[in-house]
């Protein structure tokens, strides 16, 4: 062990104890304990001092480095700390017998790291093992010992019918209470009055639906009383609310749109197709799509295109990214409900800046929910750029993005509205005159 002591100007000591131990391996276990107790005993009292003079100190570690800031001379039962500097811990523990050292144990820190985790519990149990541990056994045991033990008797046993304990009473309510229920009361005057007293059930139930006391009836009632059905028959105050019967809705017819003649329309530019919907069919080869997203740059009559919900995966979303860059009369893209990429997604953002004729984009319920911060602001600066989109269908996580896209898209609808005024153009025209001026 060593002691550094160093002066500065405001004279202020700084002393420095560096402790280190080397445990050979023919020592015993007894040795090896002493070891670790001399090494405990010299770090608790130099913690001890700490709390007795008021010292600032700071354990940097809590093996080997143990530094201590003193203002003043620093001393342990009346004497100073250097006539503990020769003493010799390992001597005293040397002297002590086993049973001294098992008490000493018990007084060690749970916490501190120099001993071993078999020795930081105080409880010794001194009973010789019975065997290796069985958990499942352990477990029986315990559980046949809770059923078998039997329940504390109540000191007063249950009757029903009879009051235990003191009953509640609520306190008596003070002149000033009183005061102020009383002047709760709202005068509204006899007629007022008189007609409310006189008023039926379905009267009052009628006069709340018609001032907003929603919470006054159920929805059977508000809605009888805003379409003047009449109160429906065991359901005034103190009747019993029963859910509604819900509505059976037919399903879905089947799209049965045939898709090789409809690419063959679109390759040949037919002015009769303007509305391309194939939502919802299954099973469309990638061969399909990519000849119909071949075929989208040469169109120019084919305005709107619907592809939900019909397995759309990265690959051939690229190919309708690069068709979008070159097609001039697609006014609304749907491509919810697939699998395409934050990443793909972005892409197809970024090429209707190339053409600016997309007015709606709705690309939502993709294979990803969440895009993530990185993807929506880079979607965000190509929104911002594009000054032809009207309406995007994304869900956008971050307050900032979704802020910042529908102000952008508010700008774009309120300018474009603006110029069909002005100049009474169509809605593609409208976009192709922003586009050629750059507006």
């Amino acid at each position: 062990m060593g002691t550094v002591e160093e002066t500065y100007e405001s004279e202020v000591r700084r002393k420095v104890t560096r402790t280190s131990y080397k445990i050979q391996e023919d020592m015993t276990d007894e040795e090896v304990r002493r070891k670790l107790f001399a090494a405990y005993v010299r770090k608790a009292s130099m913690a001890g001092l700490n709390g007795v003079n008021g010292e600032n100190g700071r354990r940097t570690s809590s093996t080997t480095t143990t530094t201590t800031m003193t203002t003043q001379a620093a001393k342990l039962y009346g004497k100073d700390l250097s006539v503990y500097d020769d003493l010799d811990v390992d001597t005293l523990l040397s002297q002590l017998s086993p049973e001294e050292i098992s008490l000493l144990a018990k007084e060690v820190d749970p916490d501190d790291n120099l001993l071993p985790p078999s020795q930081r519990c105080s409880y010794e149990c001194e009973k010789e093992p019975t065997g290796p541990l069985d958990r499942k056994k352990l477990i029986e045991h315990i559980n046949k010992q809770a059923l078998e033990t039997p329940d504390r008797p109540e000191a007063k046993p249950f009757v029903a019918g009879v009051i235990r304990g003191k009953k509640w009473e609520p306190p008596e309510q003070s002149e000033k209470e009183r005061e102020a229920d009383e002047q709760i009361a709202i005068d509204m005057g006899d007629e007022y009055e008189h007609a409310l007293n006189d008023a039926t059930q379905e009267e009052i139930i009628d006069l709340a639906a018609i001032l907003g006391f929603h919470s006054m009836m159920n929805q059977d009632q508000y809605h009888a009383s805003l379409l003047n059905k009449g109160q429906p028959i065991g359901l005034g105050w103190d009747g019993v609310t029963k859910a509604t019967q819900p509505k059976a809705y037919p399903a879905e017819p089947p799209n049965l749109t045939d898709i090789d003649k409809t690419i063959r329309q679109v390759q040949e530019d037919d002015h009769t197709l303007t509305d391309l919907n194939w939502n919802n069919i299954k099973n469309i080869s990638d061969e399909k799509f990519e000849s119909l997203f071949e075929a989208l740059p040469e169109n120019t009559h084919l305005e709107v295109l619907n592809l939900t919900n019909v397995g759309l995966t990265d690959r051939v979303a690229l190919k309708l990214a690069e068709a979008l860059e070159r097609n001039q009369t697609l006014r609304v893209l749907n491509m919810e409900t697939n699998f395409v990429s934050p990443p793909v997604i972005v892409k197809i953002v970024k090429a209707l800046l190339k053409s600016r004729t997309i007015e709606e984009l709705r690309a939502a319920n993709q294979r990803s929910q969440v895009l993530g911060n990185k993807i929506e602001m880079e979607i965000t600066q190509l929104v911002e750029a594009n000054p032809s989109l009207l309406r995007l269908g994304l869900h956008l996580e971050y307050n900032d993005a979704r802020h910042r896209v529908a102000s952008h898209l508010q700008r774009n609808i309120d300018r474009t509205g603006r110029c069909r005024r002005m100049g009474h153009f169509s809605a593609s025209q409208t976009v192709g005159w922003i586009r050629d001026n750059k507006f």
